[in-house]
C-alpha cells in the first residue's frame, strides 16, 4: 500500500513542477518527462534480460546445492542465529542457507550471486506464506538487510574513482565501511524494534558485536595495503569465492550421486520465469523515477535544501553531494551517474566527490530492491517494509556525512 501512494506522489509532484516550469518558460519540459517514460521502460526491460542469464545461471547452482544436501547443512549451521532474526522461520529450513549466500554475495560485493539468491529466499519464505499478498516479517528484515547494503569491498566505486585520477582512489573504502556498517546495524535495530524483537538475546547480541569486530578488522587490514595490493587482493579474493562456491555445490552433488546437470536445467528454469515476471514492477517503479527526476523536482529540493542549512548557519558543503543520496534508494544507474557526474565538476578529491562516491557506498537501490523482490512472488502490501528501509537509508546518509567531515 506504501508504495501505491509513493508511486502517485512521483507522478503528482513530476507533473506539478513540470507546470511551473511550462509558466516559467520552458516549453520543452512535458518532452523531457514523456521522453523519460519510454526511456525507462527500455531500461526496465533491458534490466530484466540482462537479469534473465544471471538468474538461469545462478538459481541453476543454487539448486544443485539443495539437492546436494549444502543448503540445508547452511540451514542447520545457521540455526541458532537466524531463528532469533528470523523467528517465524522453522528452526532448520532450508531458506536459512539461501539467505546466507545472499547476505555473504552482498558483502563481497558479488551483485551477479546476490539478486538470483536473494529472490530464491524470498521465494522459500513465501512458501511459509500464510497470506500470498502481504509481506511477512522474515521478508521484511531480509529486505531491509538487502536495502541497508554492507558491502566489505566496493569494488566499482574504488575503480571509478581510479579512472577520474583521484590521488588515493582507495581513500574512501574506511568511509565507506563505516557508513555501510552503521546503516546496516539501524537496520536490524529499526525493524527489530518494529517487529518486537529482542536483540539482546545472546546469540543475537554476540553477532552484531562479531559484525562489528570483522568489519574493524577488515579496516585495519586493508589500511595496511597500497592501492595496488587492495586492488588485487579484492578481485582475487571474490572471483575466487564466487568460483569455490560453484565447484563446491558440483562436488557435493557428485559425491551425493545428483544428476548435476539436470538439477542445474530445472534451476535456470525457475531463472527465466522470474526474470520475466518481475519485468512489470521494474517498469512501473523505474518509470515513476525517471519522470520525477525530468520534471526539475529533485534540482530544486537541492536548491531548498542547501537554503535551509544556509540559514541556520551550518556548512553547506555535503550538500553538493545530495543528489547521489537522494537518487541511491530510487535508481542504481542514476545514483552512479550522479555519483560520477560530482566527481567530473568538483574532481575525485573534492569534499563532495568523496561524499558522493561514500553515498554510493553506504547504501542500496531500496525502491529497486522492493519492487524486484516483491515483485517475483506478487507480494502486494509491503507494511512496514518501506519505512524500515528508508530509515536505513537515511542512518547511512547522515553516517556517510560525519564520517567525511571526520576523514576529509
Amino acid at each position: 500500500m506504501v508504495l501505491n501512494y509513493i508511486w502517485i506522489a512521483f507522478f503528482l509532484i513530476a507533473f506539478v513542477f513540470g507546470i511551473i516550469s511550462l509558466l516559467t518558460g520552458d516549453t520543452t519540459i512535458f518532452q523531457k518527462m514523456v521522453d523519460a517514460t519510454f526511456d525507462s521502460s527500455k531500461t526496465a526491460f533491458e534490466t530484466s534480460l540482462g537479469l534473465t542469464g544471471v538468474l538461469a545461471l545462478w538459481l541453476g547452482i543454487m539448486k544443485i546445492g539443495e539437492k546436494a544436501g549444502v543448503v540445508n547443512v547452511l540451514a542447520r549451521i545457521l540455526s541458532p542465529l537466524f531463528t532469533r532474526l528470523f523467528p517465524d522461520i522453522p528452526r532448520n529450513h532450508p531458506v536459512m542457507g539461501s539467505i546466507f549466500m545472499n547476505i555473504a554475495s552482498n558483502m563481497l560485493g558479488l551483485d551477479n550471486a546476490a539478486t538470483p539468491t536473494g529472490l530464491k529466499a524470498m521465494a522459500q519464505m513465501q512458501e511459509l506464506n500464510p497470506r500470498k499478498d502481504t509481506a511477512t516479517n522474515p521478508m521484511i528484515m531480509f529486505l531491509v538487510l538487502n536495502t541497508s547494503g554492507l558491502t566489505i569491498i566496493p569494488t566499482t566505486i574504488l575503480a571509478f574513482r581510479s579512472s577520474y585520477g583521484a590521488a588515493q582512489p582507495t581513500d574512501v573504502f574506511i568511509p565507506i565501511l563505516l557508513a555501510t556498517t552503521v546503516a546496516t546495524l539501524a537496520g536490524i535495530i529499526i525493524t527489530a524494534g518494529w517487529q518486537r524483537i529482542n536483540i539482546f538475546q545472546p546469540a543475537l547480541l554476540a553477532a552484531l558485536v562479531g559484525l562489528t569486530v570483522f568489519v574493524g578488522l577488515v579496516i585495519w587490514g586493508f589500511g595496511q595495503m597500497d592501492k595496488q595490493t587492495m586492488g588485487t587482493v579484492t578481485s582475487v579474493a571474490s572471483n575466487l569465492i564466487l568460483m569455490s562456491i560453484i565447484v563446491l555445490f558440483i562436488g557435493a552433488g557428485l559425491l551425493r550421486r545428483v544428476n548435476v546437470y539436470d538439477a542445474f536445467i530445472e534451476g535456470a528454469k525457475e531463472g527465466f520465469s522470474t526474470a520475466v515476471r518481475i519485468i512489470p514492477y521494474l517498469v512501473a517503479i523505474l518509470v515513476a523515477v525517471g519522470v520525477f527526476r525530468a520534471s526539475g523536482a529533485m534540482d530544486l529540493l537541492i536548491k531548498g535544501i542547501q537554503w535551509c542549512v544556509g540559514q541556520c548557519g551550518l556548512n553547506t558543503d555535503f550538500v553538493g553531494a545530495l543528489p547521489t543520496a537522494f537518487m541511491k534508494p530510487l535508481s542504481g544507474s542514476g545514483a552512479r551517474g550522479l555519483m560520477l557526474e560530482a566527481m567530473k565538476i568538483y574532481g575525485p578529491d573534492s569534499f563532495v566527490g568523496r561524499l558522493s562516491c561514500i553515498f554510493q557506498g553506504s547504501t542500496d537501490t531500496t525502491f529497486y530492491v522492493l519492487a524486484v523482490y516483491f515483485g517475483s512472488i506478487s507480494v502486494k502490501y509491503t507494511r512496514h517494509a518501506v519505512a524500515c528501509g528508508l530509515l536505513a537509508d537515511l542512518a547511512g546518509v547522515i553516517a556517510a556525512i560525519a564520517v567525511c567531515y571526520v576523514f576529509f
